[in-house]
Formats: C-alpha cells, structure tokens, sequence
C-alpha cells in the first residue's frame, strides 16, 4: 500500500504539525479540531475517499471521545494510540510515532529524516 492511500485523522494542528515531522507529505491527514461536529465529520469523510483511515488521538476523555465519533463514520479505521504519559499526540516521540506508523504501513523505506520543524 502506498502512503498515499492513507488517510490520518488527529484532533488538533499541533498534532498535524508533529506528524509533518515524521510522514511524507502525500500522506493526507485531517484535523478535528476538538470534538467534530456533523459539518466536520461530512468534510473528514469526504476527504477519506476511499483511502485507509488511521485514528490518532489522544489518550484524554476529549481523545477518547473523538475516537468513538470517528469509529461511528468509519468502523474499519485503524487505531494507533499514544502512551498516556506522553501527554497528547504533539508530544509523542518521534521515534514512537515512526514505529506506530511502520507497523501499519504507512512509513516503509530508510530511515526517517525527522524535520526539526517548530521546536
């Protein structure tokens, strides 16, 4: 499967600003920004077209609110999880994110060049 075949949904642009570090950028991810609304789950579903949706929330109630409203609009979702004590998706280490994300496919050859971006 191609990166491009996948689809990341977070919560937030801190979130999308850390994943930027690690994935390529034909990998589409869409932002929540908190718990989504009807509107918002319409724009998320029509961006997933007919690519592999990923679930990548926090570990918090919020998280786990908006994972369960995801996983209504798309049961078939893959979920990576973050530990708790990483405190939310935008602080997860980027060497944790670079395993979660090979595990599924998304990130196949080499070694990532880890973009020092925003720090």
């Amino acid at each position: 499967m191609m990166p491009d075949q996948f689809l990341v949904i977070v919560e937030g642009k801190n979130d999308t600003r850390q994943l930027r570090r690690v994935l390529p950028d034909n990998v589409a991810i869409a932002t929540t920004f908190g718990i989504p609304n009807s509107e918002r789950l319409e724009r998320i579903r029509k961006a997933a077209k007919d690519r592999v949706v990923v679930i990548l929330t926090d570990q918090d109630a919020a998280g786990r609110r908006i994972r369960r409203s995801i996983r209504e609009l798309f049961p078939d979702a893959i979920n990576i999880y973050t530990k708790a004590g990483y405190n939310g998706v935008e602080h997860t280490p980027l060497e944790y994110l670079e395993q979660r994300f090979r595990r599924i496919g998304i990130l196949v050859e080499g070694p990532v060049q880890y973009d020092k971006g925003w720090e």
